[in-house]
């Protein structure tokens, strides 16, 4: 396998999120330590054949380097700091904290180690799973099927927004949409392959205004293609604060929150709601979180539910939902997210993060693969069970039922 048939080749070919987490756990926490599990949701999928290949992909990111460009780009960034920039110039992911095998018949990956070094696997591994599958089962896939797809997705969005079949950059102050509608690709863990995502981003940002089409989560795309990189935070940085051993579980949330706003201070305010379910959420969620965040993202149960709910906390806030933002992001398509537009319009402001569905619609079932932390501790010998308590049940993850149910108890 030569290098320019490896997956990930550049260490931006992630998504923002993992960078400014990380610069936290860098700056707050550079000595903890946390495991990560992968999890295959598709019932008829068989990863044991990609062993050997995928294991042959981490070897190879883990010779990466982050080129002097892209530190450069980097520092571009208002968020990102200079010594974290710094840090990054002589960084390199270990491969001993990468770990492959079969369990009970079914490929089973895991991270284990410190933060700093577990925490960027995840989307990389997302990506190597993903693209090893999909080149293997379907070598020569009919692209023109996607194109095609993508032509009509953006069709829907020219009709809606009232904008001409015809575009270009030129003319976009004198072709205002007669609607409001915005989105970003939030497609890099499960694109067809990396170079696909490419051409779809690259097609919507000649496409669609910049005040449409907003951005890309993945960092590469944004610097080489000079578009906006999207992200703030996962549910990992919200269950981190679960094992730290820096406050109550119950308030795990809270102090996640607060860091975040001490950390980037104005900045990458958009706040990720469901870690913990919506009703603990909404419980943590006070005044000062509500004029302190510029929004929330909205990312398991239903979201018509969800921003009913949000405008209504505003509400009794006494903030006016109009000057906040709800940014929708859970199995999203188009129509969907027009849906969604319509029954927020002049409610509360809305922006959209699509993924699969945009960057992985060919025709082919896309694989449902997650990586979740499992758990975390201050340093090594203090690991403790860490979890996600969702709005969809299917999407709760953790490998010590004892402590979901402990923490259910403890967030009432």
């Amino acid at each position: 396998m030569s290098v320019k048939n490896f997956v990930v080749n550049s260490l931006l070919d992630t998504d923002l999120y993992k960078l400014t987490m990380h610069q936290i756990v860098l700056h707050k926490f550079p000595g903890s330590y946390a495991k990560y599990r992968f999890k295959l949701r598709n019932k008829d999928v068989d990863l044991v054949p990609y062993k050997e290949e995928i294991e042959k992909e981490f070897d190879h990111l883990c010779t990466l380097r982050h080129t002097k460009e892209e530190l450069a780009y980097l520092s571009t960034l208002e968020y990102i700091t200079e010594d974290y920039v710094n840090f990054l110039e002589d960084f390199r992911l270990k491969r001993r904290f990468v770990h492959v095998d079969i369990t009970d018949g079914v490929l089973d990956i895991w991270f284990e180690g410190p933060i700093l070094q577990t925490m960027p696997f995840e989307l990389y591994a997302l990506k190597i799973v993903n693209e090893v599958y999909f080149r293997n089962t379907q070598p020569n896939p009919d692209h023109n099927v996607g194109i095609n797809r993508l032509v009509v997705k953006i069709g829907k969005i020219k009709d809606y927004l009232g904008l001409e079949d015809k575009f270009s950059s030129d003319f976009e102050s004198d072709m205002l949409p007669t609607r409001k509608f915005q989105f970003a690709d939030f497609g890099t863990r499960r694109a067809f392959s990396g170079a696909w995502q490419r051409t779809v981003v690259e097609s919507l940002s000649n496409a669609l205004p910049k005040s449409v089409f907003v951005g890309t989560s993945n960092v590469k795309l944004a610097m080489d293609l000079g578009i906006k990189p999207i992200g703030t935070f996962a549910h990992e940085y919200v269950q981190m604060f679960q094992g730290l051993g820096v406050c109550q579980v119950a308030d795990s949330q809270k102090v996640a929150l607060q860091t975040w706003a001490e950390e980037y201070r104005g900045d990458l305010g958009i706040c990720l709601s469901d870690t913990l379910g919506l009703d603990k959420f909404l419980k943590d969620f006070d005044k000062y979180f509500g004029k302190l965040f510029d929004g929330v993202r909205h990312d398991s149960g239903d979201p018509f539910g969800f921003a009913d709910q949000m405008i209504e906390h505003y509400q009794k806030l006494g903030i006016d939902p109009r000057t906040k933002t709800i940014v929708f992001s859970d199995g999203l398509d188009v129509p969907l997210s027009i849906k969604l537009a319509e029954h927020c319009k002049n409610r509360i402001r809305v922006s959209f993060g699509i993924g699969t569905n945009l960057t992985n619609d060919l025709g082919y079932t896309p694989l449902q693969i997650v990586i979740k932390m499992v758990e975390c501790g201050i340093d090594a010998k203090s690991m403790s069970p860490v979890a996600k308590i969702s709005d969809n049940p299917a999407k709760t993850m953790c490998e010590d039922q004892g402590f979901v149910d402990y923490l259910r108890q403890a967030i009432l």
